[in-house]
This record gives C-alpha cells, structure tokens and sequence, in this order.
C-alpha cells in the first residue's frame, strides 16, 4: 500500500470496544495507553480491567504475561497502532511462547493520537497483521467492517489460539473518559 493511497478506516472505535469488551464478559482486559484505555474504561470499569499508563509499547507484553499466569482465561489486549509499534518486538516473543488464550486488537487509525496525530507506520504500508503472522500467530484479521467484532470475540472466549485482529477506525477523537491512574490500585484489584 504506497502512502498516496492509504486511507484510514470507518468504524467507531468508541462503539467497537464496547460491543466487543461487552461479549468478552470473562476477559481479562490489558489496554494500551491513550484512547485504548478511555475506550476500555467508557465501555464500563471493572477490575478485570488493567489499565496502562505511561507505558507505551508494553501493552502486548503485558498481556503475554498474564496469559502465561491465567491459562485457564481469556486474555485480550486493547491497543493503538502507535503503541504496537513502539513495541513491534513484543510480538515475537508472544508468537514464541504462542499462548492459547491471547488476543490482541489493534485499533489503527494510521495516526500517533496521543502526540499530536502524525501518520504512524500503519499508514506508510506497515502491515500490522503481516508482522503478526511472520511472528507464528495462529490467525490475523484486518478488519473494516464492525460487524466482524463477534467473530473476534469468538476467538477471545474460545481460548483455542493465538490472534491479532488490526481493527481499522477513523481518525477521530472521542471525550476522553480516564479510568483509575493509581497503578497499586490497578494491580491489586485486577
């Protein structure tokens, strides 16, 4: 995709997370920082949700260790296209460990949001689901269609593989609804 044509996604992000965070009750939820956690935190608190803050490109890692730690549950990471980039390396080391109840959705508006929306990688023809795949992921989805959402909560609660789903949203900013920013508070109550 050369970067005269790339065009960002459609869906809503805000409706998207919820709908899915709202199919995924038994998920335990890590977000990336930024607008995965306002997103996370408006489609209802609760304390199988881990919040990031300040820890840009740690969201992926994160969620690999809590899958190693909760076999037994579903483990969906929520982040952006900029903090997944920032740590691209995670994914390698998730497809080696290939966790069985890991899931990570990108919400990719081609844009580092959070910094003053400049084009990030994903719009330049870095293929998010590509670099998944090349890492030993079970499966990938690109998805523009939000009615795609069951299909990746599908696979949340199925705990039967390892999946990225690059979700392409529009490069919108939604009112920002801050969850909790006390990390002992996070973390104990997660």
């Amino acid at each position: 995709m050369s970067q005269n044509n790339y065009q960002h996604g459609t869906i809503n992000r805000r409706q998207f997370v919820k709908e899915l965070v709202d199919l995924c009750p038994e998920a335990l939820i890590v977000t990336g920082l930024g607008s995965p956690s306002y997103d996370v935190f408006a489609a209802g608190d609760r304390p199988q949700n881990f919040y990031l803050w300040g820890a840009m490109g740690a969201a992926a890692a994160m969620g690999l260790g809590i899958a190693i730690a909760q076999p037994d549950k579903p483990v969906l990471v929520i982040t952006g296209d900029g903090e997944m980039l920032m740590g691209l390396g995670s994914l390698a080391a998730v497809g080696a460990q290939k966790p069985k109840n890991l899931t990570i959705v990108v919400l990719d508006n081609g844009h580092y949001a959070e910094t003053g929306m400049q084009r990030s990688h994903t719009s330049l023809g870095v293929e998010l689901t590509g670099v998944a795949s090349a890492c030993n992921f079970d499966w990938t989805l690109s998805v523009r269609d939000p009615s795609l959402v069951g299909q990746i909560a599908d696979q949340v609660n199925a705990k039967s593989s390892l999946g990225l789903a690059n979700i392409f949203i529009e490069a919108v900013e939604y009112p920002k609804a801050l969850p909790p920013r006390d990390g002992t508070f996070i973390k104990n109550r997660f």
